[in-house]
């Protein structure tokens, strides 16, 4: 078991360093984060040679290390960034010092691109530019809201406390995604069942048990019938309906990303029977989350708006929000035109009006969004809960059919038999 020399900072900021026998790098970033060491510079040793400590990093070091190139392309993790903000704060909160810090995330990273990512943001730092700057040349990892917010943090020495709300609010959209998706697989799942056993029917099973019927001679049920009309049509369709059908996906999709159909789709979607309210309430609680955290890190309210109206992802919602900003640079208060938008929920207009009388308009906007979010987790459970069944009585329905279609006419074959 090889011997690894390392240096890294305590949470309390010390210095820190040793000598550790592991498996491997990534055992060795495990065992001192147990031990509340953040590391930040390792070296691998022979078993009982020590190095000095100003030797270079042999290989495996920090700047040596090898990586993975097929991770570089990979998509950055929202969770992946809500760990490194909260990691970064609690360094910066125990005194260390940026450079170390980011040396520190770089080491204890586990995602290629984003430790990429974080080594080039620490050479811009150290070459005397802002970390404002540094992060936003990244704008997969760190988006407008990050920046933003870590560029008010820096001009008002405030820093830590701007990257742990920083952490708190992307901590919690992942959770609520995260609740989302997992109330969506069963579902989605349920469907792709359906569609792989119909098509394996339509193609090979009805064929066959067609022939046998057509080998009787006898008229056949109606609902046998209407099952063997759509079996051949498929057979005969399905190189032409398939191809059609996935072009047609592709068309849809590129045509809402222009202005038109995007307009088109998301009012759509906002006037859907069920989930359109559902989906107003993820987008009215990120808006206020968003804004809540901007404006309790010192970001303007103009500019918080213009931040806000680009991560409801609907460009109804986002057109409201510029008509908002635009009163609110005039002198107006941001309740009223919100309201009049008709596109936000009466509740949150008026806590927003509240919060702007008595100056409380962060708390109030966080009160909202955790309202919301509340609301969003039951909603989500009760239609989860009533999709199951529902969809368990459709295949129950469907397979009810092709029972009965293929069943009706041996039955009337045995009534024939017997007969004779």
């Amino acid at each position: 078991m090889p011997l690894f020399e390392y240096k890294g900072f305590t949470a309390k900021g010390r210095a820190a360093s040793g000598v550790l026998e592991v498996d491997g790098p990534a055992e060795l970033r495990a065992r001192l984060l147990q031990t509340g060491v953040y590391l930040t510079q390792f070296a691998e040793a022979r078993p009982g040679v020590a190095k000095s400590p100003g030797a270079a990093p042999a290989r495996g070091g920090l700047l040596a290390r090898e990586v993975n190139l097929k991770g570089l392309f990979e998509r950055v993790k929202p969770s992946d960034v809500a760990v490194l903000t909260r990691q970064f704060g609690t360094l910066l909160k125990a005194g260390v010092p940026m450079s170390e810090a980011l040396a520190a995330l770089i080491a204890q990273q586990e995602s290629p691109r984003l430790r990429v990512i974080v080594g080039t943001v620490r050479e811009k730092v150290r070459e005397g530019a802002s970390l404002a700057d540094a992060l936003k040349e990244h704008p997969s990892a760190f988006p407008d809201l990050y920046v933003n917010m870590v560029r008010v943090g820096e001009a008002s020495g405030t820093l830590d406390i701007v990257l742990a709300r920083l952490a708190d609010f992307l901590e919690s959209s992942v959770r609520l995604k995260s609740r989302l998706t997992a109330a969506l697989i069963y579902p989605v799942l349920m469907v792709c069942v359906a569609v792989v056993i119909v098509s394996i029917m339509m193609l090979f099973v009805i064929p066959r048990v067609t022939e046998m019927f057509e080998d009787m001679g006898t008229r056949l049920p109606l609902v046998t019938q209407i099952l063997i009309f759509v079996s051949r049509t498929f057979a005969k369709t399905w190189f032409v309906v398939i191809p059609l059908a996935a072009a047609g996906v592709v068309w849809f999709r590129r045509w809402i990303r222009t202005e038109k159909g995007r307009e088109w789709y998301d009012s759509r979607r906002l006037r859907l029977p069920i989930f359109g309210p559902v989906i107003r309430l993820v987008s009215v609680a990120r808006f206020a989350r968003t804004l809540s955290t901007l404006l309790s890190s010192g970001v303007a309210v103009l500019t918080a708006l213009d931040i806000v109206k680009t991560i409801v992802n609907n460009v109804v919602l986002a057109a409201a929000i510029e008509d908002a900003k635009v009163a609110v640079r005039e002198g107006e208060s941001l309740a009223g035109p919100l309201q009049r938008s008709g596109q936000f929920p009466a509740m949150m207009t008026h806590m927003i009006a509240i919060g702007e009388q008595t100056g409380q308009l962060e708390e109030m906007l966080r009160n909202v969004a955790d309202a919301y979010d509340a609301e969003v987790d039951n909603r989500v459970t009760t239609l989860t809960a009533i999709l199951e069944p529902v969809m368990i009585v459709g295949m129950g329905m469907m397979v009810t059919f092709l029972v009965f279609a293929i069943l009706m006419p041996m039955l009337q074959m045995n009534e024939v038999i017997a007969g004779q």
